[in-house]
């Protein structure tokens, strides 16, 4: 890019500011649209979930007071204090979520399970954190500990996973207890509904909400910000008003004697309520996970100066109103809306507006938790912890923003289970509240490991957060653990089911790749068929994919003794996903030699971080010619790249070599075709080397094969894999992979679709897995 005429290095500290300023506040604008629709709409049900079941005995003035009190110091420890103020600090390159705190554990600590790990990987500029490195740690008991036990770090992901699964869980929650709440204060006025035509207008808005799903929220930002904010300024005002009006004195109850009160009064009926209260900081949780939308400083602005006031006002304001009318905790939010008597003949029309913007507010809220489990589902990929799906990125700008059409449907069909089973938003709350209170238990034990691996801080200052946070956390757990009868095990039913596919998908592709890895062919056999394989070399490129990072897969064993020929050049291919979020295209190609020169054989390792886009932008043969002719050229420079050919029994070293401007002395001449054919994405682009007579002449010779080869064409050669338990398993192995992993298999999307091979040069070549 060339720089803008009179704008220079000369741009004053004071005139950056105000442009990081202008930029962090328009994005806390934005954010309002996609992070804060769930918690900005839970004033709708908490105080009807919180005093429904035992607790209806005392529907009295100081039990409101300690209801009160207690939403108060929940908002105040929970979201602002841990995760605005401390969790937020833990993000991974400028991503959130249970998967960044993981990602950045198994970059400090060796405690990742993908099996295709390399050393390369750790050069990775992604890598780095703070001006603390890795080795600073590795006096850690703790650390050494945990690198030492498998079981311990296979125990690590289970609980990550766990986390990842009640997250999917509460996208089907959020969903139908916030359009299920918003829907229903219909029943305050004269027109009621019955439940069947209550159910049906919730069910048409959230088949519309998620037929909605495809055009991506990047689309929708602007317009639903403004959604948000009128439902703010709606409920700020709401809650004043009542605060005035109703019981001013109800100010007192910030103070957390009442909390005390609360307990000593209520006894176990107050400590079954919290199930309820705790839905006062659900969505809190998505605040840390769309941070790579955003950034901290303008979701920290968005909360802090916006949100966190808002809601404190509206829930005292309906404690005040409750406090003086304790027959309508039922429906407590759209019983304390104010009525003005002079529009009064107008049918309630402060009802119906509050009403139309909580819908629309709870739509919000309720797409921002489905794009998460987008997210989710699509990092789960990433570990290799879940089928393959098909991934539609809805933003050129945002990578996070993706949409998954098989988890969407999904998602639509759980949920209007739910909302037609269920019919009760105390029962969903119960549910929806083990669920969100789960996930911040997981993310406080991460966030304690992050202090002490990655932020190497003193141990007792992560015993401390643990311990404290945990009393928290903890007590609301055990509150909703107890609503397990009544709505609880929803959640837990969800999980299971999830886990169960987790767990079987990931088992399943371990065992194919330990097969791979323990049966692949050795170099000293190849290297014995000569540089013509002992069959006939056709001209052109043929890549062999394979999970493998090292060594000759048995694919190319299986190909050879079957069919008679091969092609002139081949590159064994391995995409594989390294636990940061993005992968510079700098860095994404890693080329190295698997035989000496006169056997044209390269592997290329393509790298992808587990929130990176895979674009199908039919680009991937030219950069990988480029990339391999590179390679050649370098080598020729630093001899140390050519150690197969001293030490043929491994493979040489392999050397990084930059897509986005790779230094080949090979140019493009033409593309074969026209501008006017936009329809046909891949285009077939010859290349020439220019004339150099210092090259040398083998390093030329070889260049030109390169070239050849790739005029001929490109032939994409993959495994068509059957994996089947061997007839001594047991009958548990037999039943996950015969049954569960075949199912699994069968019914995701192929590997060639996933990886956009062109269907017209791929060969498939049939192999049986017995593992």
């Amino acid at each position: 890019m060339e720089p803008e005429s009179g704008i220079g290095s000369s741009t004053s500290p004071c005139q950056f500011s105000l442009v990081t300023l202008s930029r962090n506040l328009l994005l806390a604008y934005q954010s309002f649209g996609v992070v804060y629709g769930d918690l900005s709409t839970s004033p709708l049900y908490v105080y009807s979930s919180a005093f429904s079941g035992k607790l209806r005995n005392h529907h009295n003035q100081e039990a409101v007071y300690g209801a009160f009190s207690l939403i108060f110091w929940t908002l105040t420890f929970v979201p602002l204090i841990k995760y605005v103020i401390i969790v937020m600090s833990a993000d991974d390159s400028g991503e959130g979520g249970t998967f960044a705190l993981y990602s950045l554990l198994c970059r400090h600590a060796k405690l990742s399970l993908l099996p295709n790990q390399q050393a390369a990987d750790e050069e990775l500029s992604s890598y780095r954190y703070g001006p603390s490195s890795a080795q600073a740690a590795s006096s850690s008991a703790l650390r050494r500990f945990l690198e030492k036990h498998k079981r311990l770090r296979t125990a690590l992901l289970l609980v990550v996973l766990f986390g990842a699964c009640m997250l999917i869980g509460d996208g089907v929650l959020t969903s139908a207890i916030s359009v299920l709440s918003s829907v229903s204060g219909i029943q305050s006025t004269e027109s009621k509904l019955t439940n069947a035509e209550l159910l049906l207008l919730a069910c048409i808005i959230l088949v519309g909400l998620f037929a909605l799903q495809h055009c991506g929220t990047h689309r929708v930002a602007f317009m639903f910000a403004p959604i948000v904010i009128i439902w703010l300024l709606f409920i700020f005002s709401i809650g004043l008003y009542n605060i005035i009006y109703w019981n001013p004195k109800i100010v007192y109850a910030l103070s957390p004697h009442y909390i005390v009160k609360f307990f000593r009064e209520t006894g176990k009926d107050g400590w079954l309520s919290l199930g309820g209260i705790l839905l006062s900081i659900t969505g809190t949780e998505a605040m840390f996970a769309d941070l790579g939308h955003f950034t901290a400083l303008s979701i920290r602005l968005a909360f802090v100066f916006v949100i966190y006031p808002c809601l404190v006002v509206q829930y005292m304001g309906q404690a005040a109103f409750l406090s003086m009318n304790l027959d309508s905790f039922s429906n407590s939010f759209y019983a304390s809306i104010p009525g003005i008597i002079i529009l009064l003949l107008l049918f309630e029309p402060f009802f119906w507006p509050v009403f139309v913007v909580a819908t629309l507010a709870a739509i919000v809220g309720s797409q921002a938790v489905i794009t998460a489990t987008f997210s989710i589902v699509k990092q789960c990929h990433a570990l290799g912890c879940f089928p393959r799906v098909k991934v539609v990125h809805t933003s050129k700008h945002i990578y996070g923003q993706i949409y998954i059409p098989e988890i969407n449907w999904i998602l639509m069909v759980l949920t209007l289970a739910v909302t037609i089973g269920f019919q009760d938003t105390t029962l969903i709350g119960n549910a929806y509240g083990l669920a969100c209170m789960t996930v911040m238990f997981i993310t406080t034990f991460l966030m304690g490991l992050v202090i002490v691996f990655v932020w190497q801080r003193n141990f007792f200052l992560a015993t401390f957060f643990l311990l404290f946070f945990w009393l928290i956390e903890g007590t609301y757990l055990s509150a909703a653990l107890m609503k397990v009868p009544q709505g609880g095990w929803l959640p837990l039913a969800l999980s299971v089911i999830f886990m169960l596919i987790m767990y079987i998908w990931h088992y399943g592709t371990r065992r194919k790749y330990n097969y791979d890895l323990h049966n692949k062919v050795s170099l000293k056999w190849v290297l014995g068929l000569g540089p013509s394989l002992g069959i006939v070399r056709v001209p052109g490129i043929g890549l062999i994919y394979s999970e493998l990072t090292t060594g000759v897969p048995s694919i190319f064993s299986h190909f050879v003794t079957n069919l008679p020929a091969f092609h002139k050049v081949l590159v064994f291919v391995c995409v594989k996903s390294v636990p940061v979020p993005y992968v510079s295209p700098d860095e994404r190609f890693l080329i190295g030699r698997v035989c000496p020169r006169p056997y044209r054989m390269y592997r290329c390792i393509v790298r992808y971080g587990y929130k990176d886009i895979q674009r199908d932008d039919g680009d991937f043969e030219n950069l990988l010619v480029q990339s391999v002719a590179e390679f050649i050229q370098m080598e020729a420079v630093e001899p140390h790249y050519s150690s197969s050919e001293t030490s043929p029994s491994v493979d040489g070293r392999m050397a990084v070599i930059s897509t986005r401007d790779i230094r080949s002395s090979m140019t493009s001449l033409r593309s074969m075709y026209e501008d006017d054919t936009p329809s046909i994405r891949r285009r077939q682009v010859r290349f020439q080397l220019p004339p150099n007579p210092r090259m040398d002449p083998v390093v030329r010779e070889e260049l030109m094969d390169l070239i050849r080869a790739k005029e001929a064409g490109v032939a994409y050669i993959m495994g068509h894999s059957y994996v089947k338990a061997r007839r001594n398993s047991s009958f548990i192995k037999k039943l996950a992979i015969d049954i569960g992993y075949s199912f699994l298999r069968k019914n995701c999307r192929g590997p060639s679709v996933a990886l956009n091979i062109p269907h017209i040069s791929l060969i498939e070549v049939g192999m049986i897995y017995y593992v």
